[in-house]
């Protein structure tokens, strides 16, 4: 994560309320397969894997406009861009120290 955006694994664990070492686990065993890291536009599936999450709970996120969408055609994309600043949004909201 090297863009002013990025989230430090750390707060991505506490928001997604999986301890860090189980994160970091999690993608040491994925072999840093993240998919083609220059797409500007994700499928829905490929914005749910980033963030940790399955297709129907970021779907929800898509419906009530918490993450924004645009279709293409038939095809629904989710701009890269608002994968993290969904992950900073509920940042704020939740505060980072709020949790322990």
């Amino acid at each position: 994560m090297s863009d002013s955006t990025s989230l430090p694994l750390a707060q991505i664990a506490q928001l997604l309320d999986v301890p860090e070492d189980s994160l970091r686990a999690l993608i040491a065993a994925r072999g840093g397969n993240q998919g083609d890291t220059t797409l500007v536009a994700l499928t829905v599936a490929e914005a749910a894997r980033r963030i940790g999450i399955g297709r129907t709970t970021l779907y929800k996120y898509v419906s009530t406009g918490e993450i924004p969408s645009v279709k293409v055609g038939r095809l629904r994309r989710v701009p890269a861009e608002a994968v993290n600043e969904f992950l900073q949004h509920r940042l704020s909201r939740q505060g980072f120290d709020a949790a322990a």
